[in-house]
């Protein structure tokens, strides 16, 4: 086999589809985010971000550099190797005792990422559960179905955000075999809520475990940035909520809270976390002084949502179609592969605008996007450029606006 030229056959027919990834070459400027510097054609340039998941600029938040400056000079740039060979930093056991505090739970457990914490943990309770059977909602992150199929356990898909479809599906199995139904609180590509409360009315009167992926609501709803879940009160009814440190936090890593038995089990078998270096101590300092500051600071959530109230209510007034939503995530719609990355590139050629195409097989072929997430640190003037040039770029596109 010309090996060469299947790589070569596989890139063109992204190319030709429009579904070619580039990334843009940025440099984020701390204390004027969302400020960047982009690299390109060997000069660079000015752009203003509107696609980072460090949804609240946390990231650049004086409280978690201080902190990360600390670590950084008390214990030096790597944990070492994994905490069984070299043991756990103090920092990791501080980060964790916060987050067990943040969802009201016993115990946590720290992962490199978001994507390893669904992963290792997904695929250890499904391996080492016997009989276990997953029911997992057909919208969850590929990091949830990695994780599920790697398990092996037997895998029942029920209706996006669908209480009843996952009653039907679960009336199905009797008492005596063990359940886990796995959901998210916030889908980050249509930026919709599951129904908490009624899923789990569901679970429980089928007994059956849950296991929720906070990834897109930590830091950004309840009074102390527990999540949806926190803000709907009912952290108390989950088995399992799954976070990352990346996000809105700021920062890199990702966690399980629940029981200590639980949390003790997936140490205790999960490869993916036993087998595999432990973060920094410098960014477990970060994470955790940030999730200390949101803790006790809702000035940064008020201002998030208001600026999202804000390009949505512009956006709609122009007709530029967007995704209707109850969350932060403002996906404008596009519909065309060629057309969004065209959009893409033009904003940040021509309008130093960085907003990344979303498009297959991250979201199904013809709903392809641009996906806006708007910050706390964007200002007003920032939001009259990004109007004003997706409105001249939609004319130019000749895409249907939508009717008011």
């Amino acid at each position: 086999m010309d090996f060469e030229a299947h790589f070569a056959t596989k890139l063109s027919g992204l190319h030709e589809e429009g579904r070619y990834r580039i990334f843009a070459e940025l440099e984020r400027q701390a204390g004027a985010f969302p400020k960047a510097t982009r690299y390109a054609g060997g000069s660079t340039s000015d752009v203003t971000v509107w696609c980072s998941n460090d949804y609240l600029g946390m990231g650049q938040n004086p409280k978690v550099i201080a902190a990360m400056h600390e670590a950084l000079d008390r214990c030096g740039a790597g944990a070492g190797g994994t905490r069984n060979i070299s043991g756990t930093n103090h920092y990791h056991v501080l980060l964790e005792q916060e987050l067990a505090d943040l969802h009201g739970k016993e115990a946590a457990l720290l992962f490199t990422s978001g994507y390893v914490s669904n992963w290792a943990t997904l695929s250890t309770l499904g391996s080492n559960i016997p009989g276990l059977v997953i029911f997992s909602d057909e919208g969850n992150h590929a990091s949830m179905i990695e994780g599920i199929r790697h398990s092996r356990a037997e895998k029942r898909l029920w209706k996006h955000n669908d209480p009843k479809d996952l009653d039907r599906i679960l009336s199905e199995y009797g008492a005596d075999v063990p359940k886990l139904v796995a959901f998210e609180s916030i889908y980050s590509m249509d930026g919709d809520i599951a129904p908490l409360t009624a899923i789990l009315d569901v679970c429980e009167k089928h007994g059956a475990m849950t296991y929720l992926d906070e990834v897109h609501a930590v830091g950004l709803y309840g009074p102390r940035g527990g999540g949806i879940a926190e803000r709907e009160g009912v952290m108390d009814r989950l088995t399992v909520i799954e976070g990352t440190l990346g996000k809105a936090f700021g920062v890199v890593g990702g966690y399980i809270a629940g029981s200590a038995a639980m949390c003790d089990f997936v140490r205790s078998f999960a490869s993916g976390f036993i087998f595999t270096t432990a973060l920094p101590p410098a960014i477990a300092a970060g994470a955790r002084a940030s999730i200390r500051h949101l803790k006790e600071s809702g000035i940064e959530r008020a201002r998030h949502q208001e600026r999202v109230r804000k390009v949505r209510a512009r956006l709609d007034r122009l007709g530029i179609p967007t995704m209707p939503n109850p969350s932060h995530i403002v996906p404008v719609m596009v519909g065309d592969a060629v057309k969004c990355k065209w959009i893409s590139d033009l904003l940040l050629d021509n309008y130093g605008i960085y907003v990344q195409p979303i498009n297959y097989p991250t979201v199904p072929r013809k709903t392809e996007r641009l996906r806006i997430t708007p910050s706390p640190l964007h200002s007003d003037a920032d939001i009259d450029r990004l109007i004003n040039a997706l409105s001249e770029l939609w004319s130019q596109c000749a895409i249907a606006r939508q009717v008011a």
